[in-house]
């Protein structure tokens, strides 16, 4: 946060002093522009890349920056009016017109203005990272002989196997050979959608569930299903109805630290979800994201659903990008039977394969020293930062509900109050975004709930992250902040529009 607001403010003061240059005058070089604004190296760099992506400098190596000519008159804009007829043509012939809404995705992808504390954010803060860990098993998996060739379609060999063990555990459950290798979660969901269900097919998904899944299913002509989660997991009994009202032959599921309820699926739960997706002839996609994001006090984790699936039931997800950094895009697709085959054709023809530095650099990086010891850092900041933002909670806002405490993951999910009549005016669907956009105006950046119900949601709802920020610092100074947002919006509620608590500002 820090290290992008100051790039932001170099950029902006290095904007208003290009007037003092002729076009192809050069400005200061980094050394001087260092020791005049008392910033670091790598910000001046990141600031001037900044420019000369505005097309306001060009930085040419070893001779500086230098102010570009000024931009000759844009041409007339063209007209595209006529995509809309083109992009909505297919709607006709498929029974679900095909749209890309990544609204629900872009909340946590994209960056806050400066000075904002990001309780939306879906990575680990750089502090949380393994930043020297992966930059040196990245220096090491480049001088790799063979290291920038092409890799096996289905992914290095040794990668696949040490994907094999974390799944199948040391019984062997599962073997290098049922492994995909794929290039991050939201690829390989992407990719086992399309493998599984045609278009205008419908999609059991958990209610509420992540939003990209959701995107990716409607972006891909599928109709989602919702299916209510509880404190144990997906109702086992709902599911089975589900499947025979919808005729759906998927489920896309998160059984362990869901997102965003932070569930996990109860053990009497798993054979039973098993057995209806077996009785429909169905199958479950395992959406294992965070896995390796449990907290210190989680004890020992139930074993992914696809250990225990000899049928090939299960196809199973796993990364190592949540654990890591938005940039370690690496992860793997299992699945046995002929699906296996499907998946891996799909994502040829998508993306042929994941570059093989990456791969390199991944069995670099959990092959170190360096791995196990992240895990049991990131174990034990996980931990220290939840408690930390569920204490600030419930000192400050204890009206919000906060009906499960995660021990695994990066976020909490709590329900907002009710007002008079069962709906409320402040914080009905209209009153989470009003929530949300107060609390942006206060300085804190928050996800509404409404995007993780596939259908209309039960109750209006926030997700926030503990893992984007800096520290328990800032945990503590966005809760404040996230109170005053929420005494402004009562404070605009209209009368009678439930001032039942209004009182707990006191």
């Amino acid at each position: 946060m820090q290290q992008r607001s100051s790039v932001d403010e170099l950029a902006q003061q290095l904007r208003q002093e290009l007037n003092r240059y002729s076009p192809g005058g050069k400005l200061p070089s980094s050394r001087a522009l260092v020791e005049r604004y008392r910033v670091s190296p790598v910000t001046v760099s990141r600031a001037l890349a900044q420019l000369a992506a505005e097309g306001l400098v060009v930085t040419r190596p070893g001779a500086g920056a230098f102010r570009t000519a000024p931009r000759a008159a844009a041409a007339p804009d063209g007209d595209t009016s006529w995509q809309e007829v083109a992009l909505s043509a297919d709607g006709a012939a498929d029974l679900v017109p095909r749209t890309v809404d990544a609204s629900g995705v872009t909340v946590s992808l994209a960056a806050p203005p400066p000075g904002v504390i990001e309780f939306n954010g879906g990575y680990l803060h750089p502090s949380l990272q393994p930043e020297r860990a992966m930059a040196a098993a990245l220096s090491r998996a480049g001088r790799r002989p063979g290291a920038w060739g092409r890799p096996p379609l289905e992914g290095l060999p040794e990668l696949r196997e040490w994907f094999a063990r974390c799944v199948g555990g040391p019984d062997g459950t599962v073997t290098a050979a049922e492994v995909l290798i794929t290039a991050g979660g939201q690829s390989a969901l992407t990719t086992a959608l399309r493998a599984l269900a045609p278009p205008g097919a419908p999609v059991l998904v958990e209610s509420p569930t992540y939003p990209g899944m959701l995107a990716i299913a409607r972006s891909s002509g599928l109709r989602p299903v919702p299916v209510p989660v509880d404190a144990d997991g997906v109702r086992p009994e709902l599911l089975a109805d589900a499947f025979r009202a919808s005729g759906a032959r998927v489920f896309v599921c998160q059984p362990l630290f869901q997102n965003p309820t932070g569930a996990v699926l109860a053990p009497e739960r798993r054979a039973r979800v098993l057995r209806a997706a077996r009785e429909a002839g169905a199958f479950v996609v395992e959406d294992d994201f965070v896995r390796r994001l449990a907290h210190e006090d989680s004890g020992p984790l139930p074993p992914p659903l696809v250990a225990d699936d000899p049928d090939g039931v299960v196809v199973h997800v796993g990364s190592l990008t949540k654990a890591t950094s938005p940039s370690f895009r690496v992860s793997a697709l299992v699945a046995r039977g002929p699906v296996l085959e499907r998946l891996r054709a799909i994502q040829v023809v998508d993306t042929f394969f994941v570059p093989r530095p990456l791969q390199e650099a991944a069995l670099e990086l959990v092959g170190s020293p360096a791995w196990p010891r992240h895990l049991r850092t990131l174990a034990a900041e996980l931990k220290s930062r939840r408690d930390a933002m569920t204490t600030a909670l419930r000192q400050h806002l204890p009206e919000l509900v906060l009906p499960h405490v995660p021990s695994g993951g990066y976020h909490l999910w709590l329900r907002l109050p009710d007002g008079t009549g069962g709906t409320s005016r402040a914080f009905g669907s209209g009153g989470e975004s009003a929530l949300t956009a107060a609390a942006l105006r206060a300085g804190v950046a928050v996800t509404p709930g409404r995007p993780y119900f596939s259908a209309e949601p039960p109750a209006p709802h926030l997700r926030l992250s503990f893992a984007a920020v800096a520290g328990t610092a800032e945990i503590a100074e966005g809760v404040r902040r996230l109170r005053t947002a929420r005494a402004e919006t009562l404070a605009r509620r209209p009368a009678g529009g439930g001032g039942s608590f209004s009182n707990n500002l006191a």
